[in-house]
């Protein structure tokens, strides 16, 4: 018999009490006699906010997705905002994507807002990440709700939250929120609708949207160009089938192949183990159908579409996965060279990445002459970026995990768009008599042929929690100082906010918000970052090597050896 944790007890028992429903309560008790492992679970901690908002398994209890903890957080919001804007006709607009409950959820959410006296925008059907980041400006209001898991498994759901500027919640409104979150009690949370400020939305949002996608997607491919270009697309059972096929028919592309198996919504995701475009998996249905019309390229998203997963032809005219740093460089070179070609560069403009993402964007950029900011990882920062230098123009912005943002009109990872983006350039690239992966290996002949690869580790519950934030411990109080034979010159440790020189010993201080992040330098040019997954219950292993490719040539030769380096650090780690 597994004895519960008073201090885990006292949290369940509050939820047996008059403000929780009769079948909440039943559903504990029968836990509490029947399965205490899962209830703890359950109950031993409240669900936080982490890279991309919250997330968690849908269930009862403080650490579950459910109509309390959602109740809850958009209560302390909705307090949060009468704070901030006290003499303003407050308005929401949520949307919400294919996950099971999601619909339930989003209308939980808008009643809850209503009952605060917030005008609430509510989509009529599920809709992307992107419009919703998008609408939140669109429509003048004062913050924005999705509900989504992302890519997360099917019993997964969850809550994003946007400010005004169409942005995710970031210093300092998002302390303000959790504060007032965590110090709220359930009993207070307003769950009786005033139907009146309810308003549901769609098309005229969805028309203004994809218009913006367009304009912004495109970077000059000429009709011919676009008819050449035989694509595959994949919604993954998700949202962007209600995107994507309409921007890529209205910007002229008509050769588009559909994965029919996965075109229909569903959360329970059947034909994928997971509907991640960063798992080559995820993928396999769309590269056979590529196979079989001959594509020049395969692009799928994950469910709230704001991550992609592109495949193109290589040399050997193979379909080959590229990863999400290749899939950034590409993009923010054609972006770059497309304002180098309209004499749109001033010297006033900036491109973003985040701290685990290739290194090699700074040397593109700079190529430019156009500045690269780096922040930490998830997007809600490079939003931040735009907001903070408003005298400067944002070109574009991505990061490793398979997420890219074009122009500022949407202020999350786009994956609408960024398809549009991915296509222009396949097709300019082939039109030109070269080709997306051609056009790639020539990026690394210029500015040096950086390789990543990501180790995750999946740590589940109360004991995997433990074991991420030792491990993390340990890396901090006993580093390495050689890593695959290369010695480490410097780490760089985001919640200590300290770059240390490990030769002088001299530190210098990281001027950025603390983070769960550590990263080693090494002599010979790697970087080894650590870090916890925000969304997740798994910590991440990012390595980046490198050297110079002098030919085209050398490619495959050259990448081989990359492979090997980088297998043969996460050996020495003892990741694999």
């Amino acid at each position: 018999m597994i004895h519960i944790e008073p201090k885990i007890l006292d949290r369940i028992n509050t939820w047996l009490t008059p403000t929780f429903d009769e079948d909440t309560q039943a559903f504990i008790k029968n836990s509490i006699a029947n399965t205490p492992k899962e209830i703890q679970e359950s109950f031993y901690k409240d669900l936080e906010f982490g890279t991309g908002g919250m997330r968690g398994i849908m269930g009862v209890g403080t650490n579950r997705i459910n109509k309390y903890t959602l109740g809850k957080s958009t209560q302390g919001l909705s307090d949060y905002l009468h704070k901030s804007f006290p003499n303003e006709p407050l308005k929401a607009v949520i949307a919400y994507d294919c996950r099971h409950n999601s619909k339930t959820l989003a209308k939980l959410v808008a009643d809850v807002f209503s009952a605060n006296g917030i005008n609430v925008y509510l989509f009529e059907d599920l809709r992307t990440t992107p419009e919703l980041s998008f609408a939140v400006r669109h429509l003048d209001c004062h913050c924005g709700i999705v509900l989504t898991a992302s890519h997360n498994p099917p019993e997964y759901n969850g809550y994003k939250v946007y400010w005004q500027d169409g942005g995710q919640l970031v210093p300092p409104h998002d302390e303000g929120v959790i504060n007032l979150i965590n110090a709220l009690d359930y009993s207070k949370i307003k769950f009786e609708a005033n139907n009146d400020l309810i308003h549901y939305i769609g098309k005229d949002v969805d028309q203004a949207f994809i218009d913006a996608c367009v304009e912004n997607g495109s970077v000059g491919a000429t009709q011919k160009a676009k008819d050449n270009l035989t694509i595959v697309f994949t919604s993954l059972h998700g949202t962007s089938i209600t995107a994507v096929p309409e921007t890529l028919k209205r910007a002229g592309y008509k050769n588009v192949h559909i994965v029919k198996e996965q075109e229909v919504p569903n959360g329970d995701f059947p034909t994928v183990q997971s509907p991640n475009p960063e798992e080559p998996a995820a993928l396999k249905m769309a590269l056979e159908l590529a196979e079989s019309v001959n594509a020049d390229i395969v692009i799928g998203t994950d469910p709230d579409s704001d991550r992609l997963g592109v495949a193109v032809r290589n040399s050997e005219n193979k379909l080959q996965l590229l990863n999400g740093n290749q899939t950034m460089l590409m993009m923010v070179n054609f972006l770059l060279k497309q304002w180098k070609d309209e004499n749109k560069i001033k010297g006033k403009e900036f491109i973003a990445s985040t701290i685990v993402s290739t290194p090699m964007l700074g040397k593109l950029s700079k190529s430019y002459g156009v500045e690269s900011k780096i922040v930490l990882t998830g997007f809600k920062w490079i939003a931040k970026l735009i907001k903070d230098f408003p005298e400067l123009d944002f070109i574009g912005g991505g990061e490793e995990s398979f997420g890219f943002m074009v122009g500022d009109f949407v202020r999350d990872k786009d994956a609408v768009t960024s398809t549009l983006l991915a296509c222009e350039i396949a097709a300019i690239s082939k039109a030109n008599g070269s080709s997306f992966y051609d056009e790639l290996i020539t990026l690394y002949t210029t500015h040096g042929f950086y390789k990543e690869k990501l180790i995750s580790l999946t740590k589940k519950g109360i004991e995997g929690a433990q074991e991420i934030t030792q491990m993390m411990s340990d890396a901090r109080e006993n580093p390495l100082k050689e890593i695959n034979g290369s010695k480490v010159v410097k780490i760089d440790d985001y919640e200590l906010s300290l770059s240390k020189n490990m030769s002088t010993k001299e530190e210098s201080k990281i001027d950025m918000p603390k983070s769960n992040v550590l990263i080693y330098h090494t002599e010979d040019g790697s970087q080894i970052a650590l870090r916890p997954s925000g969304t997740e219950p798994k910590i991440k292993f990012y390595v980046s090597v490198n050297t110079a490719l002098k030919t085209t040539e050398e490619f495959k030769q050259t990448e081989a050896l990359l492979d090997t380096k980088a297998d043969a650090i996460l050996k020495d780690m003892k990741l694999i």
